[in-house]
């Protein structure tokens, strides 16, 4: 009896100091956690081996519905296939895709998103937009190269409409590593505007 009682006390220690040495990530939204957890991964991270180390969580700004908008997307017809910029010599080919109109603050923003056209076989990517878009955050509170949001062809409706979620938005990650080569945001993509929503730069409170 008093073995088992001595194993049961072990165990029940051995939990309470596990559970003390492992904080749970920060993330106020399942988006923020997901993000979290793969930057916490050393399988997926872009983070250098000293900043990964010491990773507790992004930094993002507080999440605000106001930076949920639905947008009217127009296709660009015949569009050319150009080598986007990137931060390398690396010049990968990107076709304009459409232009996305939306109401944000009162104001009137228009970016334009882009289609790779390095993954179009790709069954896994084939769906996959690019919208990269720099704001008047850039430089300071967010990174100075822009900040990317995921969309996908199969969101847009019927109607030609298209959500777009901007606390759902995350660096390059040039932000984190010089050793990637991510694209740069073209500058009809700067939005005369805070977009104090998403991912801060790193680094940044």
């Amino acid at each position: 009896m008093k073995k088992t009682v001595f194993v049961t006390l072990t165990f029940l220690i051995f939990l309470s100091c596990n559970s003390q040495g492992k904080r749970p990530l920060m993330g106020n939204t399942d988006y923020q956690k997901k993000l979290n957890a793969t930057y916490k991964d050393a399988s997926k991270s872009p983070l250098k081996k000293k900043d990964l180390k010491n990773f507790k969580g992004l930094n993002f700004f507080k999440v605000d519905s106001s930076f949920i908008v639905e947008a009217t997307f127009i296709k660009t017809t015949n569009a050319p296939t150009f080598k986007m910029a990137t931060t390398t010599d690396r010049k990968p080919l990107y076709k304009e895709y459409g232009i996305l109109s939306f109401n944000l603050k009162e104001k009137n923003c228009q970016l334009t998103v882009y289609q790779s056209q390095d993954n179009l076989d790709d069954e896994k990517y084939k769906n996959n937009l690019f919208l990269p878009f720099t704001d008047d955050t850039s430089g300071n509170e967010s990174y100075g190269g822009g900040r990317y949001m995921d969309v996908l062809t199969t969101d847009i409706t019927e109607q030609n409409t298209l959500i777009l979620n901007f606390n759902n938005t995350y660096n390059p990650y040039c932000a984190y590593n010089d050793r990637y080569s991510c694209p740069l945001t073209p500058r009809k993509n700067h939005l005369d505007i805070e977009i104090r929503a998403g991912v801060k730069a790193f680094g940044k409170h």
